[in-house]
């Protein structure tokens, strides 16, 4: 099952492709951030941010809180560590 998992953006990688790194509960990953990008939010702004990642996109911006309460939920029902297993493959 894929699911939108939370991460926090820590580096741009390619601004003009719109591709940053995230890392979600260690797993360090690159997607694509242009669902997030917009001229209120130019690219670099996007360091540090929260948001939810699915199949290789940051899908929206989300608070610190809403990443934790989330990341809570999604191993309380044994989903994030099937999650994080397929970034880990995905990343090689």
């Amino acid at each position: 099952m894929c699911l939108g998992i939370p991460g926090q953006i820590f580096e741009i990688t390619d601004a003009e492709r719109l591709l940053a790194k995230v890392d979600v509960s260690g797993v360090k990953r690159e997607v694509n951030i242009a669902c997030i990008v917009s001229d209120d939010h130019p690219v670099n702004a996007c360091v540090g941010d929260w948001v939810l990642v699915h199949v290789g996109f940051a899908m929206s911006r989300i608070d610190e809180d809403e990443a934790a309460r989330t990341l809570q939920i999604l191993e309380e029902l044994g989903e994030v560590q099937e999650e994080l297993e397929a970034m880990q493959q995905g990343a090689r």
